[in-house]
């Protein structure tokens, strides 16, 4: 596949099941305008009340298997026994509109999207602490004991991979994870505009300056502390 550089702006968001990351993702929505998002495909079941189309596009593996022969992933990987990939239509859509394009995938399609995309901006969400994971997942009232079980593990393994991204928000207060994610990507926007920056939007920049991976270490000790993992030589 070519490289896709010269494509529409494209923001990266991940993080272990449980982080809030929908949430957040969708009030990001609400308030950022020409901001388009890609409906991810699975070949897992739908949960609850998903829907097809909205949540995710729901296929079957064979279904999932023909699309990558025929090129039509941007990214594509294999997590808990089930396929997720971002369609490149969504790209191509994005490009056509003149929008930017939010992707909410996991560390293996953003190191995908990384390769070919070297220009994404990438975010990381990151739970309080792994008790706090927990209860979430819990919370949820969604999987069976052995699921939550393998999604904590996968949360470590996956959390393991946060010096990759540009950018560390950690979810703890809710008003105040919305206001970082919409500073994060806004400063990113300005800055690629060439906006001049003073008032408000010095302000907002100063708040998405603290979520970047070299300004985080601090707070970020706990957290990786309460998963048994140390802290990269990325954060400081």
């Amino acid at each position: 596949m070519s490289s896709f550089t010269h494509s529409p702006f494209v923001y990266i968001i991940s993080a272990p099941s449980g982080s809030g990351k929908s949430t957040l993702v969708n009030e990001l929505l609400k308030s950022v305008r020409d901001l388009d998002f890609s409906i991810s495909y699975t070949t897992r079941s739908p949960r609850g009340s998903e829907q097809n189309g909205k949540q995710y596009f729901f296929v079957s593996r064979s279904e999932f298997e023909k699309m990558v022969g025929d090129g039509e992933f941007l990214e594509h990987a294999e997590f808990d026994g089930n396929y997720y990939g971002t369609s490149v239509r969504f790209l191509r859509g994005a490009q056509r509109k003149g929008h930017d394009l939010l992707l909410d995938i996991d560390v293996q399609g953003a190191a995908q999207v990384q390769q070919k995309i070297p220009d994404a901006k990438s975010i990381f969400i990151l739970p309080p602490d792994r008790k706090t994971l927990e209860e979430r997942l819990r919370k949820r009232g969604e999987d069976r004991e052995d699921v939550i079980e393998r999604r904590l593990a996968a949360a470590t393994r996956e959390i393991q991979n946060y010096g990759r991204y540009n950018y560390i928000l950690i979810n703890d207060r809710l008003p105040e994870s919305i206001k970082m994610l919409r500073a994060i990507v806004c400063s990113e926007r300005w800055l690629r505009e060439g906006r001049q920056l003073n008032g408000e939007c010095a302000e907002t920049m100063k708040i998405a300056d603290r979520c970047r991976l070299a300004n985080v270490g601090v707070r970020l000790k706990p957290i990786l502390a309460s998963f048994e993992l140390p802290v990269q030589s990325g954060a400081s």
